[in-house]
């Protein structure tokens, strides 16, 4: 049986880890979801979002694409579902081909091991098995590929669990707080002991866990709305609550234990979250759809409210609870010709926070190339091409893509990442 339990790991006040070179991550992504939904006929289906993209047949290009933009850093993982054939077997054949070409061309990848999905093997994010299986997946991969350092063990804890397992779009389908509360369990033990295998095999040698978290916002629609609103705006934080070993409300343990979480299994949280949480950096997603109208009925539907906050005031909010470097991991807009303008008013967010103190180290616009479907958070398969990518599908630069190569020339040497350390303990 896995655990964390390493004599390796550091241990008393600790300065928390950012890039050994110290340089601004710049960063764009391959998006790789590969969730099952529930198809036209009824049928479980894999929506694979590299191969609806093409980039099986065409990563070399993409690749390409990503050095003639002059960015060093990318968000690539191989398609687990591909790859972890079973216990203690794997498939390593196009991550061998991929990851070589990415050393051979200067891109560092930021690497992630899971994506809104497992393999079919596995069922989905109520097995109580696969965090275990996960983590030695994890440490197949490092030991595979010493040379990575940087890491999203499991991509946007909170977004896979709420769509497996509390609203019903992927993967288990299942709609209850106590499926909710069973799928984040196992997402963040999965991560955590993929954190700690991947730690053990590197020695902890320059190993960086960058956490790709929704950052999400709820607005009360009335006065009589504010404390559902209240509840969510706790239940936000819970993945990463869970991850970093913080201590949660006393409203948020009972809504935890009411739905099944043990006491014993949120202690090992807690102390595990802890001994991890030197080696991160927070990574926060926003996007136009990351904050809600909350009616004041029960059972009233949560709506989108478009921007209110922004990326600004609520990454502050996330920083003030977790005190981590962060980095700016996703953020894009499903309009080609405002989308330079959403990339400009989110650096203006971004550049504000680090002059105000929140040590933020680096910036993705994701993703590479347009995506599949997101219109409909990959719950139908309707084939509708989605304008978010720095490329469009025929590789073709799109206006935010020059925008982005000219941001990324005009500011590399203005935000190195220094005087970032923060005290731990």
């Amino acid at each position: 049986m896995l655990t964390l339990d390493t004599k390796n790991f550091r241990e008393g006040p600790e300065r928390y880890a950012v890039p050994a070179d110290r340089s601004f991550i710049f960063a764009t992504g391959i998006e790789n979801s590969y969730p099952t939904i529930r198809g036209r006929d009824g049928a479980t289906v894999r929506v694979d979002q590299m191969a609806k993209s093409g980039h099986y047949d065409r990563w070399r290009e993409d690749f390409g694409l990503v050095r003639e933009l002059d960015i060093e850093y990318l968000r690539y993982g191989p398609p687990y579902h591909l790859t972890h054939l079973g216990p203690g077997r794997y498939d390593w054949s196009f991550a061998d081909e991929t990851f070589a070409e990415l050393r051979r061309l200067g891109i560092t990848p930021i690497v992630d091991l899971c994506h809104f999905g497992v393999p079919d093997w596995i069922g989905d994010f109520q097995n109580k098995e696969w965090p275990e299986l996960f983590a030695e997946y994890a440490a197949a991969f490092a030991a595979r590929f010493p040379w990575v350092r940087l890491y999203t063990p499991v991509n946007e804890i909170f977004i896979a669990a709420t769509f497996s397992a509390q609203i019903g779009w992927w993967n288990e389908r299942l709609a209850s707080d106590a499926a909710f509360v069973t799928a984040l369990r196992n997402l963040v033990k999965a991560n955590l002991l993929a954190e700690g295998a991947i730690l053990r095999t590197r020695q902890q040698t320059g190993t960086l866990f960058i956490q790709s978290e929704s950052t999400e916002y709820f607005h009360a629609e009335c006065p009589a709305a504010e404390e559902r609103a209240s509840f969510y705006n706790e239940k936000r934080f819970l993945s990463l609550d869970l991850c970093y070993g913080h201590d949660v409300s006393a409203r948020m343990y009972r809504y935890l234990t009411d739905s099944g979480l043990a006491p014993q299994e949120y202690d090992w949280f807690m102390h595990w979250g802890q001994r991890i949480k030197p080696h991160c950096i927070m990574g926060n997603d926003y996007y136009l759809t990351n904050e809600h109208m909350v009616p004041a009925q029960e059972d009233g539907p949560i709506t989108a409210s478009g921007e209110i906050f922004g990326y600004y005031v609520i990454t502050k909010q996330y920083f003030d609870r977790f005190h981590l470097p962060v980095m700016h991991t996703e953020t894009n807009l499903a309009d080609a010709e405002r989308a330079p303008g959403w990339l400009a008013k989110e650096w203006a967010n971004m550049v504000q926070l680090r002059r105000d103190g929140v040590p933020i180290i680096g910036f993705t616009w994701y993703s590479l190339t347009d995506q599949i479907d997101w219109d409909t958070a990959l719950r139908e398969e309707n084939g509708n091409v989605n304008p978010l990518g720095l490329f469009d599908l025929d590789r073709r630069i799109r206006p935010v893509g020059e925008a982005y190569r000219k941001l990324v020339s005009q500011w590399r040497g203005m935000l190195p990442a220094e005087s970032i350390c923060l005290h731990h303990g």
